[in-house]
């Protein structure tokens, strides 16, 4: 009995020890991984209406991919309920390209070129992202090359950013800093966890149902009860 007890506890301290190492080793690899990621100079995403994320009590962060359908379904409700809770509910988006639809990565790259030009660009131009989505999907876009697509996105964020901005737009394609920035938001929503879009935060914490669109009566019953705690 005396034997087989010490057996156990050998096996025991053996276990803990490999944990102990296995531990030891996946918090080095993690400070590896965090040190390969630049610091952006600013807080990643867009904050709509401008302004301070943290002047609302209650904060949403909402991971959109301006190519992805389910992001363009959830936005409608969303803004609808930013209106009525207004100015009690911030907003940031933080672009986040799916790499299953082919125009993702070059449509957030658009975003983050549209802010710096002109920062009240840049929901409208999501807004137009949505709006021709369908014709920017993998299979209708399947021969054409991204030469074409950069110069038809550019156009769009024209309509955004103002007239006359196109050749800027197309310059902000060929500066490494705005493919900087777009890989960050990417590498960015993916140490957050985040799997698909849409992806929602509020105050910190992600909502279950990722993937899919809230609808109106949904946002109010997560965001009211907050609100009235608050009071």
């Amino acid at each position: 009995m005396g034997q087989e007890r010490g057996e156990i506890l050998k096996y025991l301290r053996m276990v803990a020890m490999r944990l102990l190492l296995l531990s030891c080793f996946m918090a080095g690899a993690l400070d590896f991984s965090l040190a390969q990621v630049s610091i952006p100079s600013k807080y990643d995403g867009f904050v709509y209406r401008g302004g301070s994320l943290w002047e609302g009590s209650v904060i949403v962060e909402a991971f959109f991919d301006p190519m992805c359908p389910d992001s363009r379904d959830s936005w409608p409700p969303l803004k609808q309920v930013l209106q009525f809770f207004h100015p009690r509910v911030s907003l940031i988006v933080h672009p986040f390209a799916l790499p299953y639809h082919s125009n993702s990565y070059a449509s957030c790259r658009a975003l983050h070129i549209a802010n710096k030009l002109n920062a009240s660009s840049t929901y409208p131009l999501l807004e137009l992202f949505f709006l021709y989505q369908k014709s920017y999907y993998n299979a209708p876009t399947y021969n054409t090359s991204m030469a074409f697509i950069i110069n038809q996105f550019s156009k769009i964020a024209e309509e955004a950013v103002g007239l006359g901005s196109y050749s800027a737009i197309i310059s902000g394609f060929n500066d490494s800093r705005t493919d900087m920035s777009t890989r960050i938001s990417f590498k960015y929503g993916c140490s957050r966890g985040v799997m698909g879009t849409p992806y929602f935060f509020v105050n910190g914490i992600p909502l279950p149902d990722y993937g899919f669109a809230l609808n109106y009566s949904k946002w109010r019953s997560i965001i009211g009860p907050l609100l009235m705690d608050e009071q």
